[in-house]
């Protein structure tokens, strides 16, 4: 899984690769999901307007794990992503388990994803079940579609659906300001300060994300330079737009808003009647297409990675080079996760099984991630701290997964066991490294 785009000079002499906007715009797309327009109502269920705490906390939470993956990326920008950063710390067969947890947890989480902003858009135009499954459908086949036409036109019209996201929450909060009552932020805590960490636990996946655009890094013009640059200005947006819906709903729904099935549709029609239901479809669609569409980006170069490093299928190398298209690894995935679609819509799964299988593989992937970070990043530091206290959290979140666990246990199973078979016929495996003088907090700022 190596590559030589390490040198940010040389690839920003080229003139291509992804720029700090649309990389930004990549980013913000993994981060930003549909969970913004339904869990404002269920976090304040839990814990009232003190719900705001725990989004607050969630996003202090993420600058640790946002800048440990973007300083890995910064050093040596690989389309391995997470598995990139196992193999350097932990060695190849630590790398394979990671590699697979990624890569197949793609045809779980993308169709219950596209599921959720289907069901939406069907009640915001007044659709049944077959609207919501049409809907999830495009959803799915628009995002293979833009990575089958290269990352430049597919980082493109993210960023162009970014921007129109982000306008569209602006105006809902704008909209909805002048009805703001600072009453309805009494009481603050109604159920006490211990139900933020429930509220906490329900809100995590809104952050998550980070990990898949680690697998983009080699496709940056000057990752030396961009990535911190991109994290930045996405923990802003991501901020702005989380605390900003968030207080609006708090402060303008009230006591309403834990009865309020899509909080920002309540607040656009505060201003716009009508008009708030196509605007609620154009946003629902958009929070839904964004995150699938970055991690098939992610797991579709990290699938070409893997069978370049010998654990999946040879053929799924093809187009593994930077600017490529990974067409045999983005076929498979989209053939696995048509499948899974089916399978959920024909009723032989079912959302919970399709959401608690991809949960608990991003959170172990993560895991992972975090602690090849306590190895690769220099120790007593801040950052180093930050990560091992993040990777703490994220293992306490794995092992409150249930059932699902065994979903990446299996995984990592058929990876040790590929992995030791292809280790037997492939070079000696590179001892894992740490590198002090490459570390974060060693090298000098771009």
């Amino acid at each position: 899984m190596e590559n030589n785009n390490g040198n940010s000079a040389g690839s920003s002499a080229s003139g291509k690769g992804l720029g700090l906007f649309r990389a930004t715009g990549i980013y913000v797309g993994a981060i930003l999901g549909s969970g913004v327009l339904v869990l404002p109502a269920i976090a304040a269920k839990e814990a009232g307007p003190a719900s705001l705490l725990a989004w607050a906390v969630l996003l202090v939470f993420c600058i640790p794990v946002a800048f440990s993956f973007a300083e890995m990326s910064r050093q040596q920008p690989d389309a391995g992503g997470i598995a990139h950063f196992v193999k350097r710390a932990f060695g190849r067969r630590a790398s394979a388990v990671a590699g697979y947890l990624f890569y197949f947890s793609i045809p779980f989480g993308a169709p219950a994803t596209a599921v959720i902003g289907g069901n939406y858009i069907a009640h915001a135009v007044g659709g049944g079940r077959e609207t919501a499954v049409l809907a999830a459908a495009v959803i799915l086949l628009a995002a293979f579609a833009s990575n089958a036409v290269g990352i430049m036109v597919s980082s493109r019209v993210q960023l162009a659906l970014m921007v129109l996201l982000v306008g569209l929450l602006a105006l809902a909060v704008v909209l909805a300001a002048p009805q703001a009552k600072a009453e309805n932020f009494q009481p603050f805590a109604p159920h006490g300060y211990w139900a933020v960490g429930g509220a906490a636990s329900l809100l995590f996946f809104c952050f998550a994300g980070w990990e898949a655009v680690s697998h983009l890094a080699g496709e940056f013009r000057n990752p030396g330079r961009d990535l911190r640059r991109a994290t930045w200005l996405t923990l802003v947006v991501v901020g702005a737009v989380y605390i900003g819906v968030v207080a609006a709903s708090v402060a303008v729904l009230g006591p309403q808003l834990p009865d309020t099935p899509v909080p920002v549709a309540a607040l656009l029609e505060k201003g716009l009647g009508s008009l708030a239901a196509p605007l609620t479809a154009v946003a629902a669609a958009v929070l839904t297409f964004g995150p699938i569409n970055t991690f098939v980006a992610g797991a579709s170069r990290l699938g070409a990675a893997l069978a370049s490093d010998g654990v999946l299928p040879p053929a799924l190398a093809r187009g593994a080079g930077r600017g490529q298209v990974p067409a045999g690894s983005l076929a498979t995935l989209a053939v696995l996760t048509l499948l899974s679609f089916a399978a959920a819509i024909a009723g032989l799964t079912d959302m919970q099984f399709q959401i608690g299988a991809a949960s608990a593989c991003f959170t172990a992937v993560t895991a992972f991630g975090l602690a090849a970070g306590i190895r690769l990043l220099r120790p007593r530091t801040a950052a180093w701290y930050g990560v091992i206290v993040a990777a703490v959290v994220m293992v306490g979140v794995l092992l409150f997964s249930g059932w699902a666990l065994g979903v990446p246990l299996v995984l990592a199973a058929a990876a040790v066991v590929v992995g030791t078979r292809s280790g037997r016929s492939a070079a000696p495996e590179t001892a894992p490294v740490t590198v002090p003088d490459t570390m974060l907090g060693a090298v000098p700022p771009n």
